[in-house]
């Protein structure tokens, strides 16, 4: 922590592993779980104004909702007045359906009132984001075998998560390399009897990532490290309010010349001109 210099704002995601209704949720139990403590110890020592924190919308229901209000009471007793909220990222302008709970601390000494921002429900359809069916690498398609596979699969399964290509996708997670049509993970119907698994530039897009923005590794790697991310537009948003309520100058640097461009960026992005072929899951 003395290695960690003195700063006015502090963003952590600490692992979800434990708190995720996809795991075995246990918790505090888990020594991932209780990794928050170090944003407190940092909280404690360092006293920035603020801080943010994200985590998946389980961590707030996990044994009734009691380890939660144990984390709630660390940040609290830390000297931070506390604020939290489920966000759905789809309301937000991007397009998956992707709910996660964000934290906001306020140091005790500054009299605000924290709101979260309004969503401006813009709602970005998956079809806009995909890449087209034709020029996709065939390693992402499901071999016939796959497809026998699934239709004698017991028909109580949740399978084949086909998703419409008209309304945002379903959240995508760090395995989309091993996904398979017996799965709930989101996968893309190509015509009738044709799936594909989605590519790792889909589901950076997916998440709200410029197609400009590298991605190192397999892409095993690569859907690791998308899966796990927080979309950048919806980051945006709640930064951008942080900002403009906590510090109040919009912009946390007040020696900072140019303002960001990231407002263009996220505008280019919501109006993009695609031309991809729609087909509908039946």
């Amino acid at each position: 922590i003395n290695d960690i210099p003195k700063h006015d704002l502090l963003i952590g995601g600490f692992p979800c592993q434990s708190f995720s209704m996809v795991g075995q949720r246990k918790g505090l139990d888990d020594p991932r779980g209780q990794l928050y403590l170090e944003m407190v110890k940092i909280l404690r020592e360092k006293q920035p104004s603020a801080f943010i924190g994200e985590n998946v919308k389980g961590l707030l229901s996990v044994r009734g909702g009691k380890v939660f209000e144990e984390i709630r009471r660390d940040f609290e007793n830390a000297g931070y007045k506390v604020y939290y909220s489920i966000l759905n990222a789809s309301y937000y302008g991007v397009p998956q359906k992707r709910e996660r709970v964000f934290i906001i601390g306020i140091r005790n000494d500054k009299k605000i009132h924290f709101k979260f921002p309004d969503a401006p429900n813009k709602i970005i359809p998956l079809y806009k984001v995909l890449e087209q069916h034709g020029l996709v690498d065939k390693k992402y398609y499901f071999s016939k075998r796959a497809l026998a596979g699934l239709k004698k699969a017991n028909k109580a399964f949740n399978k084949g998560r086909a998703q419409n290509p008209l309304f945002p996708c379903n959240t995508i997670s760090t395995h989309l390399a091993k996904v398979s049509l017996n799965g709930t993970d989101p996968v893309l119907l190509v015509k009738k009897g044709r799936f594909r698994r989605i590519t790792p530039l889909e589901a950076a897009r997916i998440q709200s990532f410029p197609d400009n923005f590298i991605f190192d590794g397999t892409d095993a790697k690569k859907y690791i490290q998308i899966g796990n991310a927080i979309p950048p537009v919806l980051m945006w948003y709640i930064a951008n309010v942080v900002s403009k309520q906590i510090f109040k100058h919009g912009r946390i640097h007040k020696g900072k010349k140019k303002p960001d461009n990231v407002p263009d960026q996220i505008q280019k992005y919501l109006y993009r001109e695609t031309s991809i072929p729609i087909s509908t899951p039946e």
